[in-house]
């Protein structure tokens, strides 16, 4: 089903985004949009960093990188346990929010 958002589509229950025939988990859609922007930026920066470590072949910050990329998605629901199996939603991106937030420029 074509995404509202005009990105890209998801199943039919809501739980999957299809990106070139291959079914993804989507982000828990309870999440407020501003926390859900934060984590994505979180994200976003904890991939250009793995990049960067890959490039200079830096063991220690590809490792650092990659918990920082981990902990991005389970946050936004997209890695762990299955968000619409979980009764603490709110609590798991918030807990993802503080850790950035106690972690920030690690």
């Amino acid at each position: 089903m074509p995404s509202e958002r005009g990105g890209p589509d998801r199943t039919d229950d809501g739980r999957y985004v299809i990106v070139h025939g291959r079914r993804w988990r989507a982000t828990d859609p309870d999440i407020p949009e501003e926390a859900a922007a934060a984590l994505r930026s979180h994200l976003m920066a904890a991939r250009r960093a793995v990049r960067e470590a890959e490039r200079t072949a830096d063991g220690a910050a590809l490792r650092r990188a990659r918990e920082r990329v981990r902990r991005a998605k389970v946050a936004l629901g997209e890695r762990g346990d299955p968000w619409w199996e979980q009764t603490a939603r709110a609590r798991r991106w918030r807990e993802g929010l503080a850790w950035f937030d106690r972690h920030d420029g690690a």
